[in-house]
């Protein structure tokens, strides 16, 4: 009943908010993401960690935090998604903190590219009592799949996601449910259609397409598919290149969710890759503290004013136009 009564709380707050124009929050965000580490084996071109290219600190999660977070939250919590930048299975106890926050009613997804889902790490994967896992398969061949997810090798993520299909078999689980996220750019836009039916033989539950978030995309870049139903961006009649999203005044993830780094920065959203935007510390806060403080409710003010004037939201998917 607390999740419930949390969750028509934040649904009223969101929308007074948004006819009013004045800031009302709710007291605790259903969903929250959590960074268990900012390592990753792969050098992805887009991203922070596979760029070695953090301006905020990095390391990992540790434990006592998590465990504070969890035993704060874990009343109103509906959703906890245990990923924000990095390789989760390279947290060395990655799946004892999940273990505890699914001992306490969360639902929780993870992301990872399965380098290092070997059959012990996949049957530890399904005892942990995680919910749902997204895997990274971005091409259907080693020369596509590693154009993007450089360093990395086709054969470990097909290996890895076998394994773990085997231990939710062999010990007659449902969970987690499996997830191929394709992330779609221009050299693997041709095989969208044949990973569904991979994934189908395989034994996959579930396949997510993905738009790529691009952080240079004015100018065009070689990442952007040719096929605008697989693009977060547009060119426009002058040659340069804009996002297809509209930036109405709103956004449901400032009153429903939020986002905390492995030091303990609250951050407003996953677009905030580089902390920018820090709504306050857990090291020294409470969350609701933060949740409730001035810094979230003059940002939270900021999107109801006037959305296209902060950074991060000019790259965001939310409000996507729909796909041609």
């Amino acid at each position: 009943m607390q999740k419930l009564n949390n969750a028509a709380q934040v649904w009223r707050s969101y929308h007074q908010s948004r006819i009013t124009g004045r800031v009302k929050p709710s007291r605790y965000p259903l969903s929250l993401s959590i960074e268990p580490t900012t390592s990753c084996n792969l050098r992805c071109p887009e991203c922070p960690s596979g760029l070695r290219s953090f301006t905020r600190p990095t390391g990992n999660l540790q434990t006592d935090l998590f465990q504070k977070i969890i035993n704060e939250l874990h009343p109103w919590l509906t959703n906890l998604t245990f990923y924000f930048q990095g390789e989760p299975f390279l947290h060395p106890q990655f799946l004892d903190l999940i273990s505890y926050a699914s001992e306490r009613g969360i639902y929780q997804t993870t992301s990872t590219n399965a380098h290092f889902l070997d059959p012990i790490t996949a049957h530890q994967v399904v005892k942990s009592g995680l919910d749902r896992i997204i895997i990274s398969i971005d091409g259907l061949s080693q020369d596509t799949y590693e154009k993007y997810r450089i360093g990395g090798k086709l054969s470990k993520v097909i290996e890895g996601t076998k394994n773990l299909i085997e231990a939710k078999r062999q010990t007659r689980s449902t969970h987690p449910f499996i997830v191929f996220q394709f992330l779609v750019v221009r050299h693997n836009e041709h095989e969208v259609e044949a990973l569904q039916r991979f994934a189908e033989e395989l034994g996959v539950d579930a396949v997510k397409i993905k738009t790529a978030q691009l952080y240079d995309f004015e100018n065009g870049s070689p990442l952007i598919p040719e096929n605008q139903q697989y693009s977060r961006y547009a060119q426009r009649g002058d040659g340069t290149w804009a996002i297809r999203s509209s930036w109405d005044n709103k956004c449901w993830k400032m009153w429903s969710s939020s986002v905390v780094t492995w030091d303990g920065r609250v951050l407003p959203c996953c677009f905030d890759k580089d902390g920018k935007y820090v709504m306050g510390d857990l090291r020294n806060q409470s969350f609701q503290e933060i949740w409730s403080g001035e810094r979230y409710q003059q940002f939270r003010a900021s999107i109801l004013n006037s959305r296209a004037d902060i950074d991060i939201c000019r790259n965001c998917s939310e409000g996507l136009k729909v796909w041609a």
